[in-house]
């Protein structure tokens, strides 16, 4: 079965992408507005609900308006099993119990579809869905990937930006106020200051206000990590066969990839990644699990195979943004973006997001975006249409995901700042096992990489890129109205 379900993933994830992007943001309204303006109408009134109890193995469920498809999403998702369904049986599914069985919660859930659970002793169960036979069950179904948790202020803490040519000491200045500088960006002037309380940092706040050579004062607020990787099963897939290749213009393109922890790649794949750089600290990556940063760099290298014929002068520069910790900061986020430009990144990729809108951070993305420097950012794994930072910013190319179909995903931010579409899934080979990414973020690394691929095989600069990437564009999908 591992070799089938190679196949399958192999023939699902590593065709050609397709995708598009507005060539404006006038025509992106246009082509897309009745995919990405406002989520089905049914959801405001209709709340589909099911909760799968793992450790009784009971089932509560108010299913309305989902199609079989998502309700498949929601059961992988819910349960951890690898599902197969028989492709084109796609229908409406309602029911409504409380404490069932699994058994008699699927035949409620599936009605007159056909299913088999195939329990493993090496991995997640499998489970089979099918009208006529389980050998016909080929289209795997991925569980929806979980939502980012909402940002938060940190409430003892602030970043600081002091006026240019200012005579204020930073260190002095936090000394006075009885904090600590735990973050610098010295060149752009700011600074994160850690206080003892909230109340202190409330106090200093007014302080820093009435300080003529302060220039402003930002909350800095959390940004949730990226997606867990998920093991799929099947032999792992060959590595990626990208050549290197000298620039054939007068620019070194690179992708600043701010993300988590970057591992080792093979061999051939070392050549294109530059030393890795850290604004947070010290990490050790696992050695048994694909960390999000790996996955996303396997995904740009990807991109670029496809789009230059496997030959490219294309690098990575990575930035990790966390660290050794379990969530980052956006003064971090600010600072990597930063650090991964002053390194010679001209291209960034941003698969991350947060809901909390930032000025700081929103000054030092526009100052990025100014010099001609694309940024690609993720929307968000949630389906709504409110905003997603830094993705939403002026300037951004905001990157929603879509499905095996080209529509977009179920999950997928579809919110009138989105300025693009690209395939949501891909599977990364990686000791010995394919690992599967799937969201926004994904779509955002095959975004960048797409780009970069197209700026390298034209020899021109990253300026150029997004100008490329429209002109390579496809017919827009089909709404996705449901």
């Amino acid at each position: 079965m591992g070799t089938d379900i190679n196949r399958q993933y192999k023939r699902q994830f590593f065709g050609p992408w397709s995708f598009v992007l507005g060539h404006s943001s006038l025509l992106l309204l246009i082509s897309l507005s009745c995919c990405l303006s406002a989520p089905p109408a049914s959801s405001s009134t209709v709340t589909n609900r099911m909760v799968w109890h793992r450790d009784t193995g009971h089932v509560d469920a108010d299913v309305q308006t989902w199609d079989l498809l998502t309700l498949l999403e929601n059961v992988a998702a819910a349960t951890g099993w690898h599902i197969f369904l028989e492709p084109n049986q796609l229908h409406t599914v309602s029911a409504k119990f409380s404490d069932l069985p699994e058994g008699p919660a699927l035949r409620s859930l599936l009605g007159d579809m056909n299913f088999v659970v195939v329990p493993q002793t090496n991995g997640p169960s499998q489970l089979y869905v099918f009208r006529t036979s389980r050998g016909l069950a080929t289209q795997i179904i991925r569980p929806l990937p979980k939502p980012s948790p909402p940002s938060k202020p940190i409430p003892n803490e602030l970043i600081v930006t002091l006026k240019p040519g200012s005579k204020t000491k930073i260190d002095e200045l936090a000394r006075l106020l009885g904090a600590k500088v735990v973050g610098r960006m010295d060149g752009q002037n700011a600074y994160r200051l850690q206080f003892n309380t909230e109340s202190d940092a409330i106090a200093a706040r007014d302080q820093l206000a009435a300080n003529p050579d302060v220039q402003s004062i930002d909350t800095n607020f959390t940004v949730a990590p990226p997606p867990q990787v998920e093991a799929v099963g099947g032999a792992a897939s060959p590595d990626l066969q990208l050549k290197p290749k000298a620039s054939d213009g007068n620019c070194q393109l690179v992708v600043g990839l701010l993300d988590t922890p970057m591992q080792p790649l093979s061999s051939n794949l070392t050549s294109f990644i530059k030393p890795s750089l850290s604004v947070a600290g010290p990490a050790q990556p696992p050695t048994g699990q694909l960390t999000h940063g790996t996955a996303m760099a396997e995904t740009i290298l990807k991109a670029l195979q496809q789009k230059t014929g496997g030959a490219t002068s294309v690098k990575i520069q990575p930035v990790d943004i966390y660290g050794g910790n379990e969530t980052t900061t956006t003064f971090d986020v600010a600072n990597g973006a930063v650090t991964a430009v002053n390194n010679g990144a001209n291209i960034l990729n941003m698969s991350l997001g947060s809901t909390s809108d930032s000025p700081f951070l929103q000054n030092v993305i526009n100052q990025i975006t100014q010099q001609g420097i694309p940024v690609f950012a993720a929307a968000g794994n949630q389906p709504v249409t409110t905003p997603t930072y830094p993705a939403a910013y002026p300037g951004v190319i905001a990157v929603t995901a879509s499905d095996q179909s080209g529509q977009i995903a179920s999950y997928a931010n579809r919110g009138s700042f989105v300025k693009m579409i690209a395939p949501g899934d891909n599977v990364v080979p990686f000791d010995g096992q394919n690992y599967l990414v799937e969201g926004t973020s994904t779509a955002t690394a095959i975004a960048s990489g797409m780009a970069a691929g197209l700026a390298d095989s034209a020899g021109d600069c990253a300026d150029q890129a997004v100008s490329l990437l429209q002109k390579s564009l496809k017919a827009p999908p089909k709404s996705v109205s449901q």
